[in-house]
């Protein structure tokens, strides 16, 4: 018998070993790569926003909530006539009630709106707008008034180098105090100071003070070399901002493969990059498949909680999921893919997290907003 029970468990254990070689080999993720990352459940609203079918959605590029739970949604409905930009002036600032009702449209033909980025509530439910294309940061107040406008609009569209649409992209940086070229996002301080990312052109962070007087700036256009974390404060499209109530600066380096965060003074502290594993062979939504694509994928926005505990919200264009980080870095769940279906993402561009399981996405290219329900004590390991 004692020899009977030998052979089955040695046959039992060659047979394990043998299923074990047999496994198909999972390439080894890039060192500091964060594995085992849980899947956070989550429950998709893609009709939360009720409005009339006659003001569909185009391009959604930026969602923000306030201190009430309304909604204000960045539209770009295409089909704005108005401005000296070259082709159509495209921005609506729609905004919604707690339960999703249209309330209204603000900021209908100011000057300052013409290709708008991002939209932010700051802690008095003052909108802020980021418009790219007039190289402006407008606030408007709970009212709908303009209250502070940063930058200075362009004349008209006989400049080239000021223009999105006519190279203004690739003309390199120009520093002038106060001035923008191409801004992307705002955020603020605990002493009310405003920090603007400056953005597809400039490549750096502009501070001004709480009444709108220029402080400094720090960054330059850059590229991250070989690994991702070199080079700081150096930018390739510094895409959103985000500050947390330890006053800590966190950049959407979109083209650098990272996330950078820096004190109030522009001192760097450290990076933080999405390295979890996915499928490279997986076809991305938009855009050809990579013959070699990299570990490390492009951060594209950031939004940080409020609740006792803070939570940094970031999202990447491929494979086009929404993950959940504590604020050294450590990614700790995430969720979605790339794709049309609800729940799946076409370049997020915007999050907005009014609570820690309450998430909104500017899904950009399927032309809405989703409200996403998540439930983490659900979790399950990849």
């Amino acid at each position: 018998m004692k020899r009977l029970l030998t052979l089955i468990l040695t046959f039992g254990t060659a047979c394990w070993l043998f299923g074990q070689e047999l496994r198909p080999v999972v390439p080894v993720a890039a060192q500091g790569a964060s594995s085992n990352v849980p899947k956070i459940p989550f429950d998709s609203v893609p009709d939360f926003l009720k409005y009339s079918p006659d003001m569909n959605l185009g391009e959604v590029l930026g969602v923000t909530v306030n201190s009430k739970g309304h909604v204000v949604v960045l539209n770009h409905p295409g089909s704005a006539t108005s401005g000296p930009l070259y082709g159509n002036a495209s921005t609506q600032l729609l905004e919604f009630d707690q339960s999703g009702k249209f309330v209204r449209e603000i900021g209908r033909g100011v000057y300052g709106l013409g290709y708008s980025h991002s939209v932010r509530f700051d802690k008095y439910d003052n909108l802020w707008v980021v418009d790219k294309g007039t190289n402006a940061v407008v606030r408007f107040n709970p009212a709908g008034y303009v209250t502070l406008n940063l930058g200075r609009r362009p004349e008209g569209p006989d400049d080239p180098a000021e223009s999105y649409y006519r190279g203004g992209r690739g003309q390199p940086p120009v520093h002038v105090d106060g001035m923008f070229r191409q801004p992307t996002d705002v955020a603020w301080d605990s002493d009310e100071n405003i920090y603007v990312s400056d953005g597809y052109t400039n490549s750096r962070v502009a501070k001004f003070d709480k009444h709108g007087n220029w402080v400094k700036s720090w960054g330059s256009r850059g590229t991250s070399g070989a690994h991702a974390d070199e080079n700081p404060g150096q930018f390739n499209t510094p895409h959103n901002i985000g500050i947390d109530r330890q006053n800590n600066i966190y950049i959407a380096d979109r083209g650098n493969r990272r996330i950078q965060v820096f004190d109030v003074n522009g001192n760097f502290l450290r990076m933080i990059h999405l390295n979890v594993p996915y499928d490279k062979k997986r076809h991305p939504v938009l855009g050809n498949l990579s013959p070699n694509p990299p570990d490390e994928t492009q951060p594209w926005t950031i939004c940080i909680t409020n609740g006792p505990t803070q939570y940094l919200y970031t999202t990447d264009q491929e494979p086009g999921r929404l993950y959940k980080l504590t604020l050294d870095g450590k990614i700790v769940g995430m969720l979605g893919e790339s794709g049309h279906d609800v729940g799946q993402f076409n370049w997020v561009h915007g999050v907005a997290c009014p609570s820690e399981d309450v998430v909104y996405v500017a899904d950009m290219n399927n032309w809405r907003v989703q409200k996403l329900l998540l439930h983490p004590k659900r979790e399950q390991t990849q």
